[in-house]
């Protein structure tokens, strides 16, 4: 199947990681045929995720870019425009999120730090690549949300609001953007053994396996294959819609 990758331009946030969702995200992107703009705040990360890209043939530019940050989304946008002339596709992968404590133990900047990362990111690189998409009338935005944000999760007051706020926002922004032909769409993903998930006390990632019907944790290439689905003309139909992947339901 021909998911219509070619001569696209790809925008991928929190893509320095070379364990992360991000770069697995990057690199199925680029070997379907897509020039890449990996940003992350720490930019020598970004830069061998770029060149990575370049390897297998592709373009790649590396930005550093903090999403808490409006003008550096707005930067990261018009560089995207001065090397590529175009913005196809947005991947809102880059979030955080505080370590886990109860509610009642959290102060007001770990709240602030789980909201600015993850919704206002979000937000951020979302209306800075919009008015690029609505001009050439098509664009693909795919965001990373979590299991917490739907189910809410325990210890993780911040960080659930702010992955509920980007399901919220989203399906919200699907119906403005639907005439302007903009799929905006979300991954959820399962308990995956990446950087991200070794903020967990010991013996959690061993467990949690247990729970899951397919028995395995979730990869990043598990998900890096559902974000690029929604991504391509293969997902045109589905718009507003979060995918979750988690190896069972309930996982």
């Amino acid at each position: 199947m021909d998911l219509g990758f070619k001569g696209k331009v790809a925008i991928v946030t929190g893509a320095g990681s070379q364990i992360g969702f991000g770069k697995a995200i990057v690199m199925t992107l680029a070997k379907e045929g897509c020039d890449i703009v990996a940003c992350d705040i720490d930019l020598e990360g970004a830069k061998k995720t770029a060149a990575d890209v370049e390897a297998i043939g592709q373009k790649a530019i590396a930005l550093k870019t903090d999403v808490t940050k409006y003008q550096d989304a707005l930067d990261m946008a018009e560089a995207t425009m001065k090397k590529f002339k175009k913005i196809d596709i947005l991947i809102n992968n880059a979030g955080s999120c505080t370590p886990p404590k109860p509610f009642m133990k959290m102060v007001e900047a770990e709240w602030n730090r789980d909201i600015a990362t993850n919704l206002n990111g979000t937000m951020n690189c979302t209306q800075a690549v919009l008015p690029h998409m609505i001009a050439q009338k098509s664009g693909k935005i795919v965001s990373i949300t979590s299991g917490a944000g739907i189910q809410g999760g325990m210890f993780t007051a911040g960080y659930s609001a702010a992955k509920a706020g980007i399901i919220a926002f989203s399906k919200g922004l699907s119906r403005e953007m639907g005439p302007n032909k903009i799929n905006i769409n979300l991954v959820s993903p399962g308990i995956a053994n990446t950087g991200f998930a070794k903020q967990a006390p010991p013996g959690l990632l061993e467990n949690a396996v247990k729970s899951i019907p397919l028995g395995r944790l979730t990869t990043a290439q598990d998900i890096a294959n559902a974000v690029v689905f929604l991504a391509s003309e293969a997902a045109s139909d589905i718009t507003g819609q979060v995918l979750i992947v988690t190896g069972g339901p309930d996982s």
